[in-house]
């Protein structure tokens, strides 16, 4: 909504009148803040203005704009929280959290696709179509975003996690952000603005210069300095923590994975008498079962030879090449069952604890661990694909700088649309198989390139 520039109708202090309607209207709205919460929102002596503006879709909106801050707006008479307000509440909304590269496309105006959600160990929010959501970056809490629920979190698990999640009204970094990018320094340790103009500056945080007499100006900001890239919203004080009960983070446990089998168009007249169709999704014993019937019910097992199945034409026009569709007759029933498996499309079945199963075409990719060289003949270690097993590249990073004492990055993975992979420096797959193998208890068949750690007794 804000992703382009707006137009400004009016700006004008708030009534008396008006500032307790909009208590009421906010206590109404988030029925969990407390009233000293919605006194400290909407304060009652401090400086509040009423923006009317026109976003660049012609929507008419109120901003609520208190010490500089937009703090709320208003559309359509539904109230909303900024960015700015879920700072100092974070747990206002249900959050859902999003990779740090999807960002730039939220900041632009684009909808949070499904595809883009990290799923949590503890799972997704349950919320339900159109209720408003907070999203939060990979390694943040803090929420950069705000959004409506596309459908509801059951109906999010049924589709495979695809489609549309969150139709984005606002997010950090947005049009409406710079309006409110002011701070009171009167109530910092700094007390006046040139000595913390001139602590920035010493910090190479920004370049101040003295643009026209008696006037200093911001003339550059390195948003790419540590001191920026690495805040993060406070963790909650203990007296908030039975509020955190519930979204506090839990061990990681590994998802339970199944191999299914997806019936094509192909072989639609073979499954139809079972009552399946073109798409349905079945396992390998079921797909068993529902060929073993077949051949009883139309009386196809051989009669000399109970280990032949005699093939009709729907069996011939479904797994028969075509060079063999008048020259074999008969095939044994191992033979049989194989080949209908063979021409079943793969698909498999991801089940988080407590969570309702995802499934999807395909087979799940796994995790992919290669060596490459780098500047000066050095080796690194790549991981990918972590994020298909819930797991947070970020957390996986962390957790080898500490145990391999190496330097490690995370960034996007080539080729792959909103997904990341961690290098570690050096040749770290023996300790990358102990943390995915030991400490995540992952299944070994899903981990590709174990066989690559170094050998006893050889330099890493």
């Amino acid at each position: 909504m804000f992703a382009k520039a707006f137009r400004v109708k009016s700006n004008t202090a708030i009534k008396g009148s008006d500032r307790r309607k909009l208590r009421a209207d906010v206590t109404t709205a988030f029925p969990t803040l407390g009233t000293d919460q919605v006194s400290e929102l909407v304060p009652g002596k401090e400086e509040l203005n009423i923006v009317k503006l026109y976003a660049y879709k012609g929507d008419a909106v109120t901003v609520y704009v208190s010490g500089g801050n937009p703090i709320l707006f208003e559309l359509e008479k539904n109230l909303y929280p900024t960015v700015y307000t879920l700072w100092s509440y974070p747990d206002l909304l249900p959050t859902f959290t999003t990779w740090p590269l999807v960002l730039e496309k939220l900041v632009g105006g684009a909808d949070l696709m499904l595809p883009g959600l990290v799923m949590p160990p503890a799972g997704l929010p349950q919320v339900q179509k159109g209720d408003l959501c907070a999203i939060s970056l990979v390694g943040n809490r803090a929420p950069v975003a705000i959004g409506v629920a596309a459908m509801s979190t059951a109906e999010m698990l049924t589709s495979g996690l695809k489609g549309r999640g969150f139709s984005v009204l606002h997010t950090y970094q947005d049009h409406l952000c710079p309006e409110g990018r002011q701070l009171d320094i009167k109530k910092s340790s700094y007390k006046k603005l040139s000595k913390f103009l001139q602590q920035m500056q010493q910090e190479q945080i920004i370049q101040v210069k003295e643009l026209s007499k008696g006037v200093e100006s911001i003339v550059a900001v390195d948003w790419k300095h540590p001191r920026i890239t690495s805040f993060v919203i406070p963790e909650p004080s203990p007296t908030s923590q039975t509020i955190q009960e519930g979204s506090r983070e839990q061990p990681y446990h590994p998802p339970d994975i199944k191999p299914l089998y997806c019936v094509p168009a192909s072989m639609t007249l073979l499954f139809q008498e079972s009552g399946h169709k073109k798409g349905s999704f079945l396992e390998g014993s079921e797909v068993r079962m529902i060929i073993i019937n077949y051949a009883k019910k139309n009386d196809l097992v051989d009669a000399d030879n109970k280990n032949l199945v005699k093939l009709d034409p729907i069996l011939c026009d479904c797994i028969l090449e075509k060079n063999e569709q008048h020259t074999v007759m008969k095939l044994p029933w191992d033979s049989l069952l194989t080949r209908c498996l063979e021409k079943l499309q793969p698909a498999y079945q991801v089940t988080f604890p407590g969570q309702e199963p995802i499934v999807k075409k395909g087979k799940i990719c796994p995790i992919d661990i290669t060596l490459a060289q780098r500047a000066s003949n050095k080796k690194v270690t790549v991981v990918r694909n972590l994020e298909a097993y819930g797991l947070d590249p970020y957390s996986v990073a962390a957790i080898l700088q500490q145990r391999c004492q190496a330097s490690t990055t995370v960034t996007s993975a080539p080729g792959a649309k909103d997904s990341l992979q961690v290098q570690i420096q050096g040749n770290q797959v023996h300790h990358l198989g102990w943390l995915l193998l030991e400490e995540y208890q992952l299944p070994r068949k899903h981990i590709q390139g174990l066989e690559k750690a170094p050998k006893p007794g050889k330099k890493k």
